[in-house]
């Protein structure tokens, strides 16, 4: 059982200083953001102090439409970042999610790394979070309560990373039973479930068979940002795993990219979303909020100010705030209802993604 404990402690380990230090985002794929365009309001008529980010999220209050997206956790080595992007989350009334807690049901030295979250933010919107692989593996209820309480979560991440699985050195791609064991969950747990991806996008025909498995809301996390088949692909490369190495490299760039994904699934369910992958600045938060995003989460950018300092965090989320605030007062909105029916529009690559036959809309 310590073996298998440290394995895992080394992973998440080589997970933060590979993000962190090697180059790991999209080779040539793109969030397809570039390809949406909003109507520039030449007379907006409201005052620049008087715009309002606030919003509500499975009935949490956010000051902003922003998350700091599922990260870390399970090493010694997350637990300051861990506390400094609590703290940041809690000074400027945002959301937070914690990376995968399998290793803090093992440890419970490990699982010290995510608890100091919840001390250090004690009334934050925090999500917990679990990989659908151990959901295939029978992962119990009474785990999954274990989680939650572990951090006093509001929420429960489940998340779906078939192609990470694939690639990394010690992966399950055991998938088989997973919906079900989301159902599951949804029935019995007395928090919402949210099911994210990693860096691959949801389809309409996913989101769909989610949302009647009972879960309450859906995190797009497309193409765009960090690939997790490109760490897997730097990890495996460095135990000399040739198949593997080779496997990340041709599947590097593979998903849906981020707002093509989350056309496609505002246009198949109601539930909130929320739109992650590869976004860097407030104007791509804005962007996700015109096509349909009730939040927007970003981890990478994060999680590097983070591990910089706290006040490099504190600074880069305010210039976000202070971007979306500058979309959203030359579009003439006020407030975030307003921005969602503010005019736009799609160019290039994106525009044939939401025009493609081959997209099958839910009834």
């Amino acid at each position: 059982m310590e073996q298998a404990n440290h394995k895992i402690e080394d992973r998440k380990k080589e997970g933060i200083m590979i993000t962190l230090n090697e180059q790991v985002q999209a080779k040539q794929a793109s969030t397809l953001l570039e390809c949406v365009s909003f109507i520039h309001n030449a007379l907006p008529e409201l005052n620049f102090e008087d715009i309002n980010t606030s919003t509500n999220y499975l009935h949490h209050r956010f000051s902003a439409p922003i998350l700091i997206d599922s990260m870390t956790g399970g090493t010694p080595a997350a637990t300051k970042l861990n506390e400094t992007l609590a703290k940041a989350a809690a000074e400027y009334g945002l959301g937070m999610g914690v990376g995968s807690q399998r290793a803090g049901l093992k440890s419970e030295a490990l699982a010290e790394t995510y608890k100091v979250v919840r001390r250090a933010a004690p009334d934050i919107f925090l999500m917990a979070n679990i990989g659908g692989a151990q959901l295939a593996e029978n992962l119990s209820v009474n785990d999954a309560q274990k989680l939650l309480r572990m951090i006093d979560a509001d929420a429960l991440a489940v998340h779906l990373n078939p192609l990470q699985e694939l690639v990394q050195p010690e992966g399950e791609p055991r998938f088989k039973g997973v919906l079900k064991g989301i159902e599951a969950l949804a029935s019995k747990l007395d928090v919402p479930i949210i099911v994210k991806e990693v860096g691959a996008g949801i389809s309409a025909e996913v989101a769909t068979r989610l949302v009647k498995a009972g879960v309450a809301s859906i995190n797009v996390s497309g193409l765009g940002g960090t690939s997790w088949a490109g760490v897997e692909q730097i990890r495996a490369k460095a135990e000399k795993i040739t198949r593997k190495a080779e496997l990340g490299e041709i599947f590097w760039d593979w998903g849906i990219p981020t707002a093509a994904s989350l056309i496609e699934v505002r246009k198949a369910v109601k539930v909130p979303l929320i739109a992650s992958g590869g976004l860097r600045n407030g104007l791509e938060i804005a962007k996700c909020m015109v096509l349909g995003a009730n939040l927007c989460g970003l981890a990478l950018p994060m999680l590097k100010h983070a591990a910089e300092s706290f006040q490099s965090l504190c600074d880069f989320i305010e210039r976000l705030e202070l971007q979306l605030m500058a979309a959203m007062f030359l579009v003439g909105a006020k407030d975030l209802k307003q921005l969602s029916r503010a005019r736009y529009v799609l160019t290039g690559e994106l525009l044939q993604w939401s025009n493609s036959n081959k997209v099958r809309r839910a009834k």
